[in-house]
């Protein structure tokens, strides 16, 4: 292992990227739908040991010194989310004549720009560094504040942390209670990266058993939850997700309309799967309705027509205030209940740039850029999120899309909350990884907060979730049909609700000080 090390340590130039580059790509092997965690155990080593190899300058500024760790973990970073990300592009694809020229930003841009997080990462880490343990606790205080980073400058885009590499099924992903996804993005980066210390000279007893002792804590905690008896609760209640599995080149084509509309009602009117009661709650996925309400009153009509009493319609829509020129359009969820009204609605809070807003649209649309991908029009952000109230009194939180992936914004919004409703249209990517990472981070929120979590997307993955991570039921990507089960309710208010965000960044904090005072110590026995 020494060996192995001191040949990655002595890399220098386009090797040293290449190896980096290389790592980072392995590192996705980690995430849905591979799951293969134990990559995580060579990618992160050899990411330390290039760090091991990484000299400043004698002299120059600050910008001279920082800049070999920060292109290390930046080339690291840019095979991570190149691999991880490329099926983005996919989305520019489906109205090719007019965005196939942003392709390259999509599939090679949006990577470099994320990378560039794990250039902070390591540059953090490599002034913390040291040659024992301290160096572990630096690295992973570094991806840890990176990957908070992430998720929140910029409006935040934090997918594919580093953190659900080291949760692939249930058994793994409940410690996600405990310390959130900002926690398990320290502790994992600890665990994978503490095998580096074998190709130092001597074994670091220290911290291979530290992390093996995270390990064993890790599983045992994930077998205990599971093994505990669920919370009884009165209450339940029985869903059904309609999977209408429409091809994005029919989605906004007015032509289609009357037939998108009569397949999503014959899924809704279908009867219930065998041993299932009539479903309570019906949901329809992200921007479904293929037409404004306002212009198809005949519609809501119909399907208070098809709902009966105690029966409720959660449908993904467009919504507009406003005529014309001076129209503006919301990406929504309305409530729709027995009578064909609409009894309430939520209209998207955290929306996607250059998927469905532009960002300085006044100065960008002077240069000619439009937004990319969402549909035939710009849409406003809601003004907040609030639980809809669904049959059995119960309160469904909504999330739209890439709104579940943001844990704070989850950790706040679910408090209120019985249930968490998730509406999407990952059709955008196609037969690729991106519906199954979507997935998981929706299973991983059900984890963190103790609530349930119901799911309509377009062309998969739909599904239910319960409160600990388990799949209740799901849908493959591209089936259409509807999907029916009952989900209990009510766990998260009768048990214990840990900060987890709190402990999580607590954690960051813990190692950040454990480096520090590491690097500290060095420096003055150099002394």
């Amino acid at each position: 292992m020494e060996r192995l090390a001191g040949r990655i340590i002595l890399l220098w130039g386009w090797q040293r990227a290449a190896a980096a580059f290389a790592a980072g790509a392995l590192l996705v092997l980690a995430q849905a739908p591979y799951d293969f965690f134990a990559v995580g155990f060579v990618s992160f080593p050899v990411l330390v040991w290039l760090l091991d190899g990484v000299t400043a300058p004698a002299s120059g500024g600050l910008l001279r010194r920082v800049s070999p760790p920060f292109m290390v973990g930046w080339w690291f970073g840019l095979g991570y989310f190149l691999a991880g990300l490329w099926w983005i592009g996919n989305a520019l694809l489906v109205e090719a004549d007019s965005f196939a020229w942003a392709l390259p930003f999509a599939v090679v841009g949006v990577p470099a720009v994320l990378a560039v997080f794990y250039g902070v990462a390591t540059v953090l880490a490599r002034l913390l560094w040291g040659r024992g343990l301290a160096s572990i606790f630096a690295i992973a205080f570094g991806f840890g504040l990176a990957e908070w980073l992430r998720e929140t400058v910029l409006t935040g885009f934090p997918w594919n942390a580093v953190g659900y590499a080291a949760m692939p099924m249930p058994i793994l992903m409940q410690s996600a209670s405990v310390v959130g996804l900002t926690g398990m993005n320290v502790l994992a980066v600890f665990v994978f990266a503490a095998p580096a210390l074998l190709g130092r000279e001597g074994v670091r007893r220290t911290g291979i058993l530290l992390a093996a002792l995270l390990c064993l804590l890790h599983v045992g905690f994930g077998y205990w939850r599971l093994s505990q008896p669920e919370v009884e609760s009165s209450k339940s209640l029985s869903v059904r997700i309609v999977q209408p599995s429409v091809a994005m080149d029919a989605k906004w084509d007015r032509a289609e309309e009357d037939r998108i509309f009569s397949e999503l009602m014959d899924m809704t009117a279908a009867p219930p799967a065998a041993g299932q009661p009539k479903p309570q709650l019906i949901i329809w996925p992200e921007t479904s309705v293929p037409f404004l309400f306002t212009e198809r009153p005949d519609a809501l009509a119909a399907i208070g027509a098809l709902l009966t009493d105690g029966q409720m319609l959660l449908a993904g829509a467009v919504r507009a205030e406003g005529a014309g020129a001076d129209a503006v359009y919301y990406n929504s969820i309305v409530a729709i209940d027995a009578g064909g009204e609409i009894a309430d609605a939520f209209d998207k809070v955290h929306l996607v740039p250059f998927g469905e807003y532009l960002p300085f649209a006044p100065i960008l649309e002077r240069l000619g850029l439009t937004q990319l991908v969402a549909g035939p029009m710009n849409f406003e952000p809601g003004a907040h999120r609030r639980p809809i109230v669904v049959p059995g009194g119960l309160r469904a939180v909504p999330f739209i899309c890439y709104e579940i992936i943001f844990p704070a914004e989850v950790a706040v919004d679910v408090a209120a909350g019985d249930i968490i409703v998730n509406v999407t249209n990952d059709a955008w990517f196609g037969n690729s990884p991106g519906p199954y990472q979507h997935f998981r981070q929706a299973q991983i929120r059900a984890v963190e907060t103790g609530v349930p979590v119901m799911r309509a997307a377009n062309s998969g993955i739909s599904g239910g979730v319960d409160a600990r991570g388990r799949i209740i039921d799901a849908f493959a990507l591209n089936v259409r049909s509807q999907l029916d089960f009952r989900v209990s309710v009510g766990e998260a208010a009768q048990t214990l609700r840990i900060p987890y965000q709190t402990v999580g960044l607590a954690i960051v904090g813990l190692f950040g000080f454990v480096a520090l005072a590491g690097a500290l110590l060095r420096r003055a026995l150099r002394n």
